[in-house]
């Protein structure tokens, strides 16, 4: 197991913001990670929400544009939000924004150039719930949430690995990404022209195939720029539908793609979390 280093903590709500970097041993190069920990992990053990950022971001803008410490220091739940790819001047990389660092699509990579640094699969379902259980006073008790790409990733690993997690909810998030020119542009490039591989990190086709159930919550600005081409969000509605699966899904009047978005609904899914882990 990797040895992790302070870079950086700051006083929240009672409890404490840290970001750590380690070298990870899934994306064979040093990955940051933040974590937030409410003051009752002084006394005890607390259950832990993963949240998965979206396209173009990193491990801090969630935690520092969500409010997120507010709610989770009143419920007791730990927050760790990882970066959204490897990164590093040995770590591939495309021009493009969709692509590459900070664009990792939590797929696990089988292609070259990709297949040696883009392991985010393994490295959100395995290698990190292990550090975080090792380093801090967690238990094994896990939700896991995002947005966007990050949403998509939240979806689809719930859906993958279902008896690990109590719950799953999301923002805004691509779910039927074999549809939409973002999911086809990553997953052609990380996964190869076998269309057949691609049905493993879309959410609409793990759903269909689903067996066991998690209690899942999504979010959906009626305003969002990306609903009608990239997000697709009703094409998981049908299936939802059709599975009869334990599944909300709210079309929020108004809102967009933001983080004012986000901020404006993350207390809900913090306390739909917070359920789950009684």
């Amino acid at each position: 197991m990797s040895v992790i280093k302070c870079i950086a903590s700051n006083r929240s709500f009672g409890g404490w913001h840290k970001r750590f970097t380690h070298l990870s041993s899934s994306n064979a190069c040093e990955m940051t990670f933040a974590v937030y920990l409410p003051d009752q992990t002084e006394q005890k053990k607390l259950p832990v929400l993963y949240w998965l950022s979206g396209l173009t971001c990193t491990d801090e803008n969630f935690m520092q544009k969500s409010a997120v410490q507010r709610w989770a220091a009143e419920l007791g739940i730990i927050v760790v939000a990882p970066d959204t790819s490897p990164r590093g001047e040995s770590v591939a990389n495309d021009e493009g924004y969709d692509l590459g660092q900070g664009a990792g699509f939590y797929v696990n990579a089988t292609q070259q150039p990709w297949e040696k640094h883009y392991q985010m699969y393994a490295y959100i379902v395995d290698e990190l719930p292990t550090l975080i259980e090792a380093n801090f006073p967690a238990t094994q008790q896990r939700g896991i949430s995002g947005h966007s790409m990050g949403g998509h990733g939240a979806l689809s690993i719930a859906l993958k690995s279902p008896g690990r997690y109590s719950s799953v909810s999301a923002f805004s998030p691509i779910v039927n990404p074999i549809q939409c020119s973002w999911g086809q542009k990553a997953l052609r490039t990380y996964l190869g022209d076998d269309c057949s591989t691609w049905v493993d990190y879309d959410s609409c086709e793990l759903m269909n195939l689903a067996k066991d159930f998690v209690p899942m919550l999504i979010d959906q600005g009626s305003e969002d720029d990306f609903l009608a081409e990239q997000l697709l969000t009703d094409n998981l509605a049908a299936v939802v539908k059709q599975k009869n699966y334990p599944a909300t899904i709210r079309m929020q009047e108004g809102y967009d793609h933001s983080y004012y978005f986000i901020a404006s609904f993350i207390e809900e899914h913090l306390r739909f979390h917070a359920e789950h882990f009684s």
